[in-house]
């Protein structure tokens, strides 16, 4: 309970109220203000629309994943963000286990080092598959030998070099693969009290499953952090998707090559006829010599032509376009 005011203590505060003397806001305002707990062993860098942002970026990255390793492994690879989280280095660090397989990983013109940590079966099943086996882990783990680390690393260059394609709406990188580590212990990019956001992958190749996870160091990631919002990635991307996107496909396609012929006539001969062909010998097509020849694209009958010379080759003129859907 309170303490109860005497008569002459509530005479003196009506008195200061009329004169002026006490403000009855000012007296409102001295209540208590609600304080938050911060550790600042783990300051809360990362907020969630960052990690959001990151999840976005990365299963861009898993879908580059699934539809460029199968050109590889020659196996079936399916790719899916599984979770983001947030924690300093060293519980990172001290979650790994040996054998380990770490990617340090430079994000030019970004600072600092980023790790791409795969598990050990993974990489087994990769060394099996390119060298010619069935894809399947040891019963057993050991260390890898110099020769499997050089058989890894070539697929650990290909999925660094494909993070280009994702970060680009936020900043355009140049991933490099520096090196790879078995242990942990030579991996120490940043200081062990530094806040790391952790992006994790499962990855399956053919009937093999296995977690890689991607470590990025705030301190790598600040001078972009104000753009790892999905407001500002969604405006970028649809720009993008409006121009280079048409522009680039436009050009692939005009460039692409592609066979083209015509077909003269057809004739049906018997085998002992075909096989004492002689030069000089004629074979009757199902051509008149002024009818129109079937040109096809690839293996699609597109145009119609008539035969003729053209600077002492055999050449057609196209006389008609065959468009789907007037047929």
């Amino acid at each position: 309970m309170g303490e109860v005011l005497s008569q002459n203590e509530i005479d003196n505060l009506l008195k200061a109220l009329s004169s002026g003397e006490l403000d009855i806001d000012e007296a409102k305002g001295s209540d208590e203000k609600q304080v938050k707990n911060y550790d600042f062993a783990r300051p809360s860098k990362f907020s969630k629309e960052h990690l959001r942002t990151l999840e976005i970026i990365f299963e861009h990255f898993a879908r580059l994943l699934a539809t460029n390793l199968p050109a590889y492994l020659r196996k079936s690879v399916n790719v899916d963000v599984v979770n983001s989280e947030v924690v300093i280095y060293s519980e990172f660090s001290n979650a790994l286990s040996n054998p380990v397989l770490l990617g340090v990983v430079n994000m030019s013109p970004l600072t600092g080092n980023v790790i791409m940590e795969m598990a050990s079966n993974l990489g087994f099943t990769i060394v099996d598959r390119l060298l010619g086996g069935d894809g399947k882990p040891l019963e057993k783990e050991r260390e890898f030998s110099e020769i499997e680390l050089s058989i890894i690393e070539r697929i650990f260059s290909i999925c660094v070099g494909l993070l280009r394609e994702p970060w680009e709406n936020v900043v355009k990188i140049s991933s490099r693969l520096e090196r790879i580590e078995t242990n942990s212990q030579f991996a120490q990019i940043i200081s062990p009290s530094d806040t790391v956001a952790i992006i994790t992958l499962n990855i399956k190749i053919g009937d093999v499953e296995g977690l890689m996870n991607i470590c990025l160091p705030f301190d790598t990631l600040e001078p972009v952090i104000d753009k790892l919002n999905t407001k500002y990635w969604f405006s970028t991307m649809k720009e993008k998707d409006t121009k280079s996107y048409e522009e680039t496909i436009g050009n692939s396609i005009s460039s692409a090559r592609i066979p083209v012929k015509a077909v003269l006539g057809n004739s049906l001969i018997n085998v002992a006829d075909f096989a004492n062909l002689q030069v000089g010998d004629i074979i009757r097509l199902n051509k008149n010599v002024d009818e129109e020849l079937e040109v096809f694209v690839g293996n699609i009958k597109k145009f119609y032509a008539l035969p003729g010379y053209s600077n002492d080759k055999y050449s057609v003129r196209v006389t008609d376009i065959i468009r789907e859907e007037s047929e």
